[in-house]
């Protein structure tokens, strides 16, 4: 095991874990909410450092990022834990681990970066459950990677405090965050967490120069309402930029939420035009191949720029980052 950080020494042998905002108190020989943070006689220890259960290579598309090295692959890697328990967890077997720590190998940090640059990717991504309750692992794999000249990505439900953020920036280039929704009554009883947070990890990403793309599964009669919709563009648009790529994603029924249908078509239209009435340039429907809203439109002359088909890239008009139709710049890292 390797020790934890972020973590505080409390009377008792207990611990209080500060790497997230549940702050747990953890007693001897007991693991936090992630189940994969540990008290072992009075230290916080890491149960999952160089034990993934995932490890590929993907289309950065996937992330998704639209606007971020498009058409390039990420050698994607994850553990074992999550520090939400989503009702509708699309990676549950390995996320609600439930104190159960499952890996497929053993793979340090130097390994990932070999693997990474074999397979001719151009970024690492810490991805598939939550890379937050991984972060020893994270930081010292992006560390390595940024030196072998990789970018680094973070596909993260939001939910970590600033201080290890703050430690992490230097070495992560972007990040795509799960809002799941504008309310904290949604949070609490879907999510097992709260709204407050993310939008805080939202805006110190952006204010710390972290490239951020921002992922919103609207599943129906929940989270998809036209007030709700609005009041997220809004934060967006005008705490973020307009700027931000916001990606609409359709819901299938999975884990423990089976009650609802998969998310109509036409309300991921709908949410897509609230997104631009709001005045973002970028807004996305995921999860439906071939629907219009995946591709990339420059915001002045309105011609397409990047065209996609699930995770493919189909079309490219970019010069420099610039549309080579009017030569407007367009928002993202391109390189």
């Amino acid at each position: 095991m390797t020790e934890a950080r972020f973590y505080d020494s409390l009377a008792g042998g207990r611990v209080e874990c500060r790497l997230c905002p549940h702050h747990c108190r953890i007693a001897p020989d007991q693991t936090g909410r992630c189940g994969v943070r540990r008290n072992q006689a009075g230290k916080l220890y890491s149960l999952v450092y160089g034990r993934p259960v995932a490890e590929r290579a993907d289309p950065i598309e996937k992330k998704p990022l639209f606007h971020f090295l498009p058409g390039s692959t990420s050698f994607s890697v994850a553990t074992a834990g999550c520090n939400l328990t989503c009702r509708f967890c699309q990676n549950s077997d390995i996320s609600q681990v439930n104190g159960r720590i499952i890996y497929e190998r053993e793979l340090a940090p130097a390994e990932i970066v070999e693997r990474a640059r074999a397979a001719g990717c151009r970024s690492v991504s810490y991805t598939y459950t939550e890379p937050t309750v991984f972060f020893e692992y994270v930081f010292d794999t992006a560390r390595l990677a940024a030196g072998a000249g990789l970018r680094n990505v973070l596909v993260t439900n939001g939910y970590l405090e600033a201080d290890p953020l703050r430690e992490l920036a230097p070495y992560l280039d972007a990040a795509n965050v799960d809002l799941k929704s504008f309310r904290d009554e949604y949070y609490r009883n879907f999510c097992g967490g709260r709204l407050r947070p993310v939008l805080e990890t939202l805006e110190l990403m952006r204010r710390l120069g972290i490239w951020v793309e921002v992922t919103t599964l609207l599943v129906p009669g929940e989270n998809d309402g036209a007030g709700e919709l609005r009041e997220a563009a809004d934060f967006l648009s005008g705490r973020l930029g307009p700027d931000t790529p916001w990606h609409l994603s359709r819901f299938f029924p999975h884990y423990r939420f089976m009650n609802a249908p998969p998310t109509p078509p036409e309300t991921l239209a709908a949410a897509r035009e609230i997104g631009r009435a709001a005045g973002l340039h970028y807004v996305y429907t995921g999860n439906l191949p071939g629907d219009p809203g995946e591709n990339t439109a420059c915001p002045q002359c309105g011609r397409q720029v990047i065209g996609r088909t699930g995770f493919l890239v189909t079309g490219y008009a970019l010069t420099a980052g610039r549309c080579a139709a009017c030569g407007r710049s367009i928002a993202g890292v391109f390189d």
